[in-house]
Formats: C-alpha cells, structure tokens, sequence
C-alpha cells in the first residue's frame, strides 16, 4: 500500500536501539527506551502559509532525523510499525 502524507506530516520508521550496554550486558525488550531517531519514509507537501503559498518541507525521503520521545501517532502499515508527525516535531536531521 503507498501512503502520502498529507500537508506538513511526516511518515517515519523508528531506528531501534543496541541490544546491549557498552559493557556487554544484553537490555530485555521492557527495560528499552523508545528510539528518538528514524528514518523519514515519505513527505507531505507542505503546509500553506496565511497568504496561501506553499511552505516547502525541510526533510524529505531517506533523511535520518531525531524527534521527541513521545512525538507523533503510531500507525501500522502492511504491518510495519510507523510514526506520522507534523515537521515541527523533528528537531533535526542527522547527518
């Protein structure tokens, strides 16, 4: 299934974190944190500004970014795991 964003959101895949410590102790799945970084799967075109023009995205397709923990809504698609969020909660790109 293809799924467009629509306006100022974005589409993205959570990148899990290490399995283990820097010590080598392996962390169980209820002590992990939720990942902060992701991969941006898809773009909206952007949101309208008051006079009607168009703002353009500042991420875009393959942009890894770091958002807040507790950003955007988790959706499932074809069974994938998922986050949609508006642009303004990326607060940045990774490079």
């Amino acid at each position: 299934m293809l799924f467009t964003p629509l306006h100022d959101r974005v589409l993205v895949r959570r990148i899990e974190g290490d399995e283990k410590t820097a010590g080598g102790l392996f962390i169980p799945e209820t002590a992990k944190e939720k990942p902060q970084t992701g991969k941006v799967v898809s773009v909206g075109t952007g949101a309208r500004a008051e006079d009607g023009s168009l703002i353009a995205m500042s991420v875009k397709p393959d942009d890894t970014i770091l958002f807040g923990k507790w950003s955007g809504t988790e959706i499932k698609l074809n069974g994938e795991d998922l986050l949609i969020m508006q642009e303004s909660d990326v607060m940045g790109i990774l490079a």
